[in-house]
């Protein structure tokens, strides 16, 4: 069954695989990707929406219980937490070493917290 909570799931998911493709290819500089932001832009724009999509669509979807987007969400969390994993690595090639470890730290919080709500979600929906 599709539901809201389900296409802002798949939003996020498809948002953060732009996001991060675009980074790969690019190498994270500005404008050196497919998509023509710097480095801000793109972390608002294709960063930040995930994050906000994937809390709402937790708390919208309040019966009946999804095991698919429990599932979504944690994918959404595993790859917020695999960003932040390459921003932490990266940390060391930049000026800015103790900003970018920050961001990257924050984001796998964040991660893990989305991939935990996907947890409670999946747990939720076999044990009813």
């Amino acid at each position: 069954m599709v539901s809201i909570p389900h296409v802002l799931s798949g939003i996020s998911i498809v948002l953060l695989v732009v996001y991060g493709v675009d980074v790969m290819i690019g190498g994270g500089g500005a404008g050196e990707g497919f998509l023509p932001f710097d480095a801000m832009t793109r972390g608002i724009g294709f960063g930040m929406p995930p994050i906000i999509f994937s809390f709402i669509a937790f708390f919208i979807s309040k019966k009946p219980p999804f095991k698919g987007l429990g599932i979504m969400l944690v994918i959404t969390g595993v790859l917020i937490i695999i960003g932040g994993t390459i921003s932490m690595a990266s940390a060391g090639e930049s000026e800015n070493t103790a900003r970018m470890a920050g961001e990257g730290g924050g984001l796998i919080a964040v991660g893990a917290i989305i991939a935990a709500l996907g947890g409670i979600k999946i747990k939720k929906s076999l044990s009813t």
